[in-house]
């Protein structure tokens, strides 16, 4: 999920009564809902982002050793401040910490673009395919509880917290009601299952899911609608073009093997330069971002 939407449920938990029964609850509570996405560090750096992205600080170690920091910095920090009104109580400093980590990790599980959940052991990725990365109805809820509550009426952040949580049990369940019958639907259109398939999210209709849907070397895109259910295919696919020699030399290129650890879906794209074959690879699920870490490209010499 975005900043603004693990900023607003850290808020929320903070005030469901937990800035009453310590000082620095709610900057504790935001800190640790944000803590996990420390690693946007790596834009700063020549690595791959997507590559270390939702990897070993989302991963079940750093779900055990990241509150435990955060909560202890926010100790010393808070030690040294002069008013006393709440009392610091570092018990109550951790559960925010471990509450914010633990819920950021699962906030981000729900997209489409997936967390590394047992980094750094394993670099499996797993989807929710629930809820959209940006979800307004979240940031309505969440905000609203926030703004009612203030600091003396906890009852509104509990109230908003109740309805979000409501709300992504439901969108949890349609992802996995939409994924079977997607999956039912091209078996009889088919005759034999897909290899992969996502039916996740769009911007603010909670009813419409997206589809790809992948078929052996191509893929198929398609849409997905609730009340009456309705599941249209485009009419054209679009192929993976990973079958000629030049794509296992150019998966050795750094930044295209730094592409594919994250891709679910990788699209190939060849063309004749005067240096030889240029290589690129991108992920259909983002496929119209051409930039920013999401595509790359190397050249095969002749």
């Amino acid at each position: 999920m975005d900043n603004v939407c693990h900023t607003l449920v850290g808020v929320a938990v903070a005030r469901t009564g937990f800035h009453r029964k310590t000082a620095l609850a709610t900057s504790t509570a935001v800190i640790a809902a944000n803590l996990p996405d420390i690693d946007v560090l790596v834009f700063a750096t020549d690595v791959p982002s997507v590559a270390f992205r939702r990897g070993i600080t989302h991963g079940l170690p750093a779900q055990v050793l990241l509150p435990i920091a955060c909560a202890g910095f926010m100790w010393w920090l808070g030690r040294r401040r002069t008013r006393k009104d709440p009392a610091l109580r570092f018990e109550w400093l951790l559960a925010l910490s471990y509450i914010g980590i633990l819920t950021h990790v699962f906030l981000d599980y729900l997209n489409s673009y997936g967390i590394r959940l047992l980094s750094p052991t394993s670099p499996r990725w797993f989807y929710g395919d629930a809820v959209f990365i940006v979800d307004v109805w979240l940031w309505i809820v969440l905000g609203a509880g926030t703004l009612f509550a203030g600091k003396a009426r906890p009852q509104y952040a509990v109230v908003a917290l109740t309805i979000a949580s409501l709300y992504i049990a439901g969108m949890l369940l349609s992802a996995r009601a939409a994924r079977a019958i997607v999956r039912d639907a091209w078996i009889a259109r088919s005759g034999e299952a897909p290899r992969a398939l996502m039916v996740g999210p769009v911007p603010l209709n909670p009813f419409r899911r997206t589809i790809i849907l992948d078929a052996g070397d191509r893929y198929y895109e398609g849409m997905f609608r609730w009340m009456p259910t309705q599941i249209a295919f485009g009419e054209t696919a679009t192929p993976k073009n990973d079958s000629r020699p030049e794509i296992a030399r150019a998966s050795e290129d750094r930044r295209v093997h730094g592409i594919l650890i994250w891709a679910r879906f990788p699209v190939w794209d060849t063309r004749e330069v005067p240096e030889g074959l240029e290589v690129s690879v991108r992920d259909m699920r983002f496929r119209a971002l051409g930039r920013g870490g999401f595509t790359a490209s190397t050249i095969v010499p002749r």
